[in-house]
This record gives C-alpha cells, sequence and structure tokens, in this order.
C-alpha cells in the first residue's frame, strides 16, 4: 500500500478534478500492473492498472487501491467497482474510504456482495496522497500549503523591501517543482504590486504545469489572476484541491490565524538580516503555550547552502 501511495504522486495535480489515485496489481508475490489516474481525471487508476491482464492472473491476484473504487455512474467513464467486478481479482486491499456520497461505502459493499475479500485499511500514506481530495471532502476547501523563505532571522527581505534572492538556486528549484504539485498559487495584493510576481512554473519540461494563480485582494483581478477578499474564500475555487500560499507577511498570517494552513514549508537561507521586513505579521496570539502542539515536523533536506524544513498542522 505504501508502494500505491507513492505511485499516486504521478497524478498530482493533472488528475483534477478527480483524486490522485494509484493502484498495484499483485500476484505471486510481484507487482503484476499498476496505474494511477489520468489528466483530467480519466481513465482511473483501476481501469489502468487492469487494462490487459488476464482472467487466470486476476484469479490469483491482489488488487492494491489508494481509495475506495467508485460505485457511481458518470458520463465520462465506468464505475470503477464494474471493472473489478467484471475482472474478479481474488482480493481487493484499499487504503481509504471514499466520504464521496456518491460511493461512500457502497464500492466495497459490492464487491463483498459478489464474494471478492475485501480489507479497508485506514492507511496514512494513501491519506498523505489524497490529503487534498480529502480536505476538499471533509472540510470544503483545499489542502494549503504556506511557504516562507527567510533568512536565519526570520526575515523576507531587507529594511526597503527587498527580497530578491534570500535563498539559492537549488533552493529556487525546489520552489518551483512544489509549485508544479499545486492546483493554485496565492499571494497578497501587497506583494502582487509591489513585486509583479509570475508565480510560475520555470523548470524545464514543466513549464506547463504552471498553477492557477490567484491573489488576496479586496480589489479587481489583476489580468490573468482570480481575486478572493479573505483566506475563507478558497472554499469557493473551483477544482482546486491543493493551494500553495506564497506569501507576504499579512497574507501568511491571515491563513495561519484562520487556522487554514495545513502544511508549512520553511527555506532557511544561512544569512542575518537585522532590521529587515519579518516573515509574519502579527496572529493574534496571546499566550505562548497556545503555540505549542500545533505542527509536527514531516520533512528535512539540505538545498545547497540553504535547509528546507516541512512541518504539519496537528488536528
Amino acid at each position: 500500500m505504501a508502494a500505491a501511495a507513492r505511485l499516486a504522486a504521478r497524478a498530482r495535480p493533472l488528475s483534477r478534478p478527480n483524486p490522485g489515485v494509484a493502484a498495484l496489481v499483485v500476484a505471486d508475490g510481484r507487482v503484476i500492473a499498476r496505474g494511477w489516474t489520468q489528466a483530467g481525471g480519466r481513465p482511473h487508476a483501476e481501469a489502468m492498472a487492469l487494462a490487459g491482464l488476464a482472467p487466470e492472473e486476476l484469479a490469483r491476484a491482489t488488487l492494491y487501491v489508494t481509495l475506495e473504487p467508485c460505485a457511481h455512474q458518470s458520463d465520462r467513464g465506468p464505475a470503477c467497482t464494474d471493472l473489478i467486478l467484471a475482472a474478479r481479482p481474488a482480493r481487493v486491499v484499499i487504503g481509504q474510504h471514499d466520504p464521496d456520497p456518491r460511493t461512500a461505502g457502497q464500492g466495497m459493499a459490492r464487491l463483498e456482495a459478489a464474494g471478492i475479500a475485501v480489507t479497508l485499511l485506514d492507511d496514512p500514506a494513501s491519506a498523505a496522497s489524497l490529503a487534498g481530495f480529502l480536505t476538499r471532502q471533509r472540510a470544503g476547501r483545499p489542502w494549503v500549503t504556506l511557504k516562507l523563505a527567510t533568512s536565519l532571522d526570520g526575515c523576507i527581505a531587507v529594511a526597503d523591501g527587498t527580497s530578491q534572492w534570500i535563498t539559492g538556486e537549488a533552493a529556487r528549484a525546489h520552489v518551483h517543482a512544489r509549485r508544479a504539485r499545486h492546483d493554485a498559487i496565492l499571494v497578497g495584493g501587497g506583494t502582487w504590486r509591489a513585486d509583479k510576481p509570475r508565480l510560475d512554473v520555470r523548470l524545464p519540461g514543466l513549464e506547463a504545469r504552471s498553477p492557477q494563480r490567484v491573489v488576496l485582494t479586496r480589489g479587481l483581478a489583476p489580468e490573468g489572476t482570480t481575486a478572493l477578499p479573505a483566506p475563507q474564500a478558497i472554499a469557493g475555487l473551483e477544482g482546486v484541491q491543493y493551494l500553495y500560499v506564497e506569501g507576504g507577511a499579512e497574507t501568511a498570517a491571515a491563513f495561519l490565524a484562520a487556522d487554514l494552513v495545513d502544511e508549512l514549508h520553511l527555506y532557511t537561507a544561512p544569512v542575518l538580516i537585522g532590521d529587515g521586513k519579518r516573515a509574519l505579521g502579527p496572529l493574534g496570539l496571546a499566550d505562548l503555550r497556545a503555540a505549542h502542539g500545533r505542527w509536527h515536523g514531516h520533512e528535512r533536506r539540505q538545498l545547497g547552502s540553504d535547509s528546507f524544513a516541512a512541518y504539519l498542522r496537528t488536528r
């Protein structure tokens, strides 16, 4: 299941508006087929994995899939439950229950009724690979990642606002790779007016993966962007499962104060700025004890002379 969850990364974010699901077919101790949700959401992972397998292979095979197979009919393609029923593998192992009310247990029930063994896991790796979809279903909004690039003393710019570049080339390339994994990218109106950021992906071969651009402003949307008046309005970003927030300080603080940040990406350069612009505005924190226990470490790595750390919100 961990391998299937890893494979699901290939679907993100091109599978939108569908979740990025992955499936593996295992027989006699080896993987004989694999699949993930294709661009635009079809074909689904199960359809890709099951295509072309012989009945005698499937009769002794286990299908591992990160999300419960869909059970509802669609004009865009067959229900995955029907495909599995036709293929008849010996067993199906599912990483996560599908909270979509159109499926929500019906896929498993139909497979079990047909005599196919089904095992449902509450698999953390599968849940992590489906974070955007699950957050959309359960909270009605996209999964939000906040990125901050700072000096050792927590500044994002020198006193006059100059911020290019605090981090080095390797860290900036890492940011562009993360942008390519998101459906939309957001900055505040002040950052947009001051820096005119391109907010695109500038890695060779990934330019087409540039996310939808969003500006947090009560004014008119700048050309080529979507305007949102408040952080809570991200719920209305249609089809967006993964949102990348890049700043500035007031926007970052607004998302944190509204408790809308699920993942925090910190890039730290080995420089000291002193009297510079701070990474965050006020958070409304009145008691230091309330700051503890909210984040836990998820990933660390060195990027040239800069360091990267990812933290997940503890909920």
